[in-house]
């Protein structure tokens, strides 16, 4: 058995919500925001309900009514485990994986792009095709991936990463930065493990999480070798310090204003290594840089990680569709062609995203150990399409509901005052939507196009799969281009100097 930190704060099993509380509690991670340190996020109101919402996912998935849709069973050892971290072996595999993360992104209505079920991929992933790690002879890296993998999986631990270094000054390597150690990386190795310093972003969810993952996404540079890498630590784990944005959360005054924030702001952190010691079982890649950038593209990773993330972007543009028709139906304007116009651009774009997922599982591929990824093609054109598709959507929700969203009562505490009652009742009301019911759904919608959620929100459907960049040029890699060859070939072949050749 692998001695991780702590390992014993973990039950074998499905988790539940209560678990999941229990593990984090007060259990040593320095967490610091506004200029205090958090011991227990588990009560902090910049914090505690976004946990709480990650433990209503364990709950749904623990719940012995919803074995058959959320758990799989091992064939090899007939354990039940999280549908999470599965490693499909067919597509119906990866149609009954689609569902349990479906069931999950409706209780978060999409919004938690870090849910436990994101990284869950990635580990699936690179379990998939474990021998990408041991490429350069590193077998005990192989097997502390496998291992780690097994671990995770057996208790349903929630895992988030940071792949990505800090906007320091990007025109340099990261070797060449002034102190050479800002960015997270090797600065000593011992018989039992190394020694990691520097900063690295973006923690989504860090806060929350059982285990952080460090690696880097984007391309490292000839000399960054120390920074070549992919381990885990356990959030707690002594000398790391998680830097939390500000909250959406703790700054609501109500659900009732802020019914989004409030529950499904997962927060995003800076992570300092100062000096965090990393046991060598908990590393998979090591200063290995074709292995730092294989990891991603040779292993199923990349693809299981976000075929999640548009299974739960289905869901949150389902979301934003039921908004758009609701507001248009309370508004009465849902007959007005220009109105039926934005619904069907909007519906476009919600059915492209779907038809893209459904397009992933149809055209999955086998690799060589006998596993099952979504369709490449597929999956990047999502991703490039996402990110223009996303605001576009945005744009036309917010013409939908035009200055209505903006002239809102203050709050709502505007309902319990008796003189401002009877006004906002007689002039914030339309035919069947009395005055709250109108209040509640515009807040909810401004939440999704003009609060700082809402701007956090579109920031991070456009990054959150890596640089723009990197994205195209991977869609540009996987597109098939041999039958695009053959029609060219047929074409140029139609005709000559002397014309037709038919």
């Amino acid at each position: 058995m692998v001695n991780y930190l702590d390992e014993n704060r973990f039950s074998v099993g499905l988790r539940t919500g209560a678990q999941y509380i229990e593990a984090i509690k007060n259990d040593g991670r320095r967490v610091f925001i506004d200029g205090k340190e958090v011991r227990d996020v588990t009560i902090h109101p910049a914090f505690s309900d976004a946990v709480r919402t990650i433990a209503g996912l364990y709950d749904i998935s623990s719940d012995p009514e919803n074995s058959k849709l959320m758990t799989h069973t091992a064939p090899a050892t007939g354990d039940v485990f999280n549908y999470i971290w599965c490693l499909p072996r067919d597509k119906a595999d990866l149609h009954a994986r689609r569902g349990a993360i479906e069931r999950w992104s409706e209780a978060t209505f999409g919004l938690m792009g870090r849910s436990p079920d994101h990284v869950a991929g990635f580990f699936a992933g690179w379990a998939m095709a474990p021998d990408v790690f041991a490429r350069n002879g590193s077998l005990e890296l192989k097997q502390n991936l496998i291992r780690f993998y097994e671990f995770a999986r057996a208790r349903d631990i929630f895992i988030t990463y940071t792949i990505i270094p800090p906007q320091i000054d990007r025109s340099k390597p990261m070797h060449m930065q002034n102190p050479p150690d800002l960015y997270a990386g090797v600065i000593d190795e011992r018989d039992n493990g190394i020694i990691i310093r520097g900063a690295q972003m973006l923690g989504t969810g860090t806060a929350l999480s059982d285990y952080l993952n460090l690696s880097q996404i984007t391309p490292v540079q000839p000399g960054d070798d120390a920074h070549a890498l992919n381990l885990v630590v356990p959030c707690n784990a002594p000398g790391l310090k998680i830097y939390s944005r500000r909250s959406y959360a703790s700054a609501a005054n109500s659900v009732f204003d802020y019914p989004l924030a409030t529950r499904f702001d997962e927060t995003d952190s800076l992570i300092v290594f100062d000096d965090v010691f990393v046991p060598w079982e908990q590393v998979f890649v090591y200063k290995d840089i074709d292995t730092c950038r294989d990891q991603w593209w040779k292993t199923p990773a990349h693809a299981m990680g976000n075929h999640q993330s548009q299974i739960r972007l289905v869901t949150k543009l389902r979301l934003m569709m039921g908004l758009a028709r609701r507001v248009s139906e309370m508004n009465g304007v849902t007959q007005i062609a220009e109105v039926q116009t934005l619904l069907g651009e909007m519906g476009s774009y919600a059915a492209m995203m779907e038809g893209l997922v459904d397009a992933q599982i149809a055209t999955c591929t086998t690799n060589e150990n006998g596993y099952v990824e979504p369709g490449r093609q597929a999956l990047y054109a999502a991703i490039v399409l996402q990110s223009k598709a996303y605001p576009r959507m945005l744009e036309y929700l917010r013409e939908l509901c035009g200055g209505g969203v903006i002239q809102l009562p203050s709050s709502v505490t505007d309902f319990t005052n008796p003189e401002t009652r009877i006004d906002i009742e007689r002039y914030i009301q339309s035919p069947q939507y009395p005055a709250t019911e109108r209040v509640k759904l515009l807040k909810m919608i401004w939440e999704l196009i003009g609060s700082e959620f809402a701007g956090r929100q579109e920031q991070y459907e456009k990054f959150y799969a890596g640089p723009p960049f990197v994205v195209k040029k991977r869609m540009a890699m996987e597109y098939n281009f041999n039958k695009s060859d053959k029609l060219v070939n047929a074409a140029l072949a139609g005709y000559d100097l002397d014309g037709r050749c038919d």
